[in-house]
């Protein structure tokens, strides 16, 4: 048992302890009668909680942590099914993976373009990872030319092709920063039909995915990219491949029990 745990323990066997020493019957508003403690007896609880909090103030962060970490739990399990949940083939690695790993990223960031190699990686050498990308384009600037949006409109047009990975691997492997020119090229390399893919880009379902990736961030709170979803887990900047692996075993390993 953590400190978390014993320090429960405790607290809760104090306060079983104190309240076995003089119940008190209260009246309640409805006439039912209710025990509850005395005021010397809530001194003496306040007290002693008090007393092992200053003795041990490292259960403070811990408690704080693990609140957060419950938080997360309950919006991700409001949003799961639409997180995980991929625009039709804008995804990779093994459909009925044992895990999800789901990444929200823009094709402009420069941490998104360092970790795909290692998130490549990881799907060459995790045969039951799913992995589902979202995208978040959300570093154009303004006045500027929306390349961000407009490689994520083109990544969701070449998914109706059966190439979003293609494409996706494509731009994150280009050299230097992402332009127009690295756009069209990448198009080509993913063996694209560009003259389909220009009809497809206008398709409204398209508007609409980058829409919703947009508002699950915000309702996630979201503040970057890239950021993963994995299991219970919400891992946000630029991670490696022991870092993302160890996030996949950890998900495998609550969702088998252990």
């Amino acid at each position: 048992m953590n400190r978390i745990g014993v320090s429960l323990v405790l607290l809760v066997a104090v306060g079983a302890g104190l309240l076995a020493l003089t119940p008190v019957p209260r009246a309640e508003a409805e006439g039912r009668v209710k025990t509850d403690f005395t005021p010397q007896q809530e001194q003496q609880i306040e007290a002693l909680v008090r007393q092992y909090i200053l003795e041990h103030p490292e259960i403070i962060p811990e408690a704080v942590a693990e609140l957060q970490r419950r938080e997360v739990v309950k919006v991700l399990e409001t949003y799961r099914a639409d997180i995980e949940t991929p625009f039709p083939g804008a995804e990779a690695g093994n459909p009925k993976g044992d895990v999800i790993l789901v990444e929200f990223f823009d094709f402009r960031c420069p941490f998104c373009r360092k970790s795909h190699s290692d998130l490549k990686r990881l799907i060459k050498e995790d045969p039951n990872l799913r992995v589902v990308f979202r995208d978040l384009p959300i570093l154009d600037r303004e006045g500027a030319e929306p390349l961000s949006r407009r490689a994520a409109i083109a990544a969701l047009a070449a998914a109706k092709q059966g190439r979003y990975y293609d494409l996706h691997d494509a731009l994150f492997s280009a050299p230097g920063r992402m332009t127009q020119e690295t756009l069209v090229t990448a198009v080509r390399e993913a063996g694209l039909d560009e003259k389909r893919l220009a009809a497809d880009m206008n398709d409204a379902d398209i508007e609409q995915e980058i829409a919703k990736n947009l508002q699950l961030a915000g309702n996630l709170g979201l503040s970057g990219t890239p950021t993963y979803v994995i299991g219970d887990q919400i891992i946000s900047g630029a991670v490696d491949y022991n870092d993302l692996k160890e996030a996949v075993a950890k998900a495998r390993a609550a969702k088998a029990g252990k």
